[in-house]
């Protein structure tokens, strides 16, 4: 085995704290230059998230203006339904009223009408009841003057 000598090194304590302090400065310098860089992005994110929320609250009071014209509307609508709605159920009720009174009139008027029939008809089956009795009479006369000029004709009966 070997042994090393072994060796002393001195250095001052400034100069070791200086040489700390130095390093210590350029890597601070580094990350304030990373911050700076970081606070630049940040800076430019804020921006477009500022335009973003603008741009949102634009389109929201957009959304809410024709939401709004749109409840104004259906208001305006339902009114118009409901204004209809009545009037129609007045005309309604107006021509069924009319209606029953022309029904009415005319049933009394079929009903006369149907009586005065009735009363045609029962007129014509006492004139077809004569007519059939007057055309079996005159049946009966033409079959008699048949028969008594064909039995005249023939010889039943004497010539005179």
């Amino acid at each position: 085995m070997t042994t090393t000598p072994k060796m002393t090194v001195t250095y001052s304590i400034e100069d070791i704290l200086a040489r700390i302090e130095d390093k210590m400065d350029a890597r601070f310098e580094k990350l304030d230059a990373r911050f700076e860089k970081l606070d630049a992005r940040f800076e430019k994110i804020d921006r477009q998230f500022e335009r973003l929320e603008n741009k949102i609250d634009t389109q929201f009071a957009e959304v809410n203006q024709r939401l709004t014209k749109l409840e104004v509307g259906q208001a305006e609508l339902s009114g118009d339904l409901k204004a209809l709605d009545e009037r129609l159920s007045g005309e309604i009720k107006a021509l069924d009223e009319r209606l029953s009174g022309d029904i009415k009139t005319l049933d009394e008027r079929l009903s006369g009408q149907i009586q005065t029939l009735d009363a045609k008809v029962d007129g014509l089956g006492k004139r077809l009841d004569n007519q059939e009795f007057l055309n079996r009479g005159v049946a009966v006369a033409v079959l008699a003057a048949l028969l008594a000029g064909s039995a005249k004709l023939f010889g039943f009966l004497p010539r005179g």
